[in-house]
């Protein structure tokens, strides 16, 4: 696979809550923390996501906002 995103954050998925239309899907990242993406309920069918399973948390994004108290 290759993606022009330089945000591939590699895990394990740790839950997937299904609901009507679209899934939560937690990834627990190799480097420590969680990430949580709400995405179809046919892209977690098509990409055969399950508990378990190894998966990428890719960030795409032309802004990323940086805040301090």
């Amino acid at each position: 696979m290759k993606l022009s995103a330089r945000n591939q954050l590699p895990g394990k998925v740790t839950k997937i809550d299904m609901g009507v239309v679209t899934a939560e899907v937690t990834i627990a990242l190799d480097g420590g923390g969680e990430i949580t993406s709400v995405i179809t309920k046919k892209a977690v069918e098509n990409l055969g996501l399950a508990v378990g399973k190894k998966a990428y948390a890719v960030v795409k994004s032309t802004e990323v906002m940086v805040a301090i108290d």
